[in-house]
């Protein structure tokens, strides 16, 4: 299985041809992205966002989507806003590379913390972020404005 970045340090998308195949992984953990996914995803990359896959020959199997955040409690994160492994295959390993690798871009980046947020319900996801030693260092708390 090999990592394929998406896009660019500047956000530009690489291989659109991965990004089309990436969308129904996507979509297993974002079913509300709109309809036209790319034009969505250039707007969230023109945001910051950075993408890999993972790829099992030609089929994306993996998606991690993450960005570089600097504040003043924890000095300069990669912050991972997706991470999805396609469901029919989980526990295979492949969310396991993911991690390991947004690990090592994290390091490369000489980043202080690798975060991510995990929605209350994803009981199974959180045994695995477990396993990979991370751990709950807070509550996340939101208002929906719209």
């Amino acid at each position: 299985m090999d990592i394929v970045h998406i896009t660019d340090d500047a956000g530009t998308i690489v291989v659109l041809e991965v990004l089309l195949q990436a969308e129904a992984v996507h979509r297993e953990l974002r079913p509300q992205l709109p309809v036209d996914y790319i034009a969505r995803m250039q707007v969230v990359f023109a945001g910051g966002a950075r993408m890999l896959v993972v790829q099992n020959g030609h089929e994306v199997v993996g998606i991690a989507l993450w960005r570089l955040i600097e504040n003043t409690y924890e000095g300069k994160r990669l912050y991972v806003d997706d991470l999805v492994t396609r469901e029919n295959i989980r526990s295979k390993g492949i969310g396991k590379q993911m991690l390991a690798a947004l690990e090592s871009q994290a390091q490369l980046l000489a980043c202080d913390v690798l975060a991510l947020d995990s929605g209350v319900q994803r009981a199974a996801a959180h045994k695995f972020y477990f396993r990979e030693e991370m751990q709950i260092s807070s509550f996340c708390f939101r208002k929906s404005l719209k």
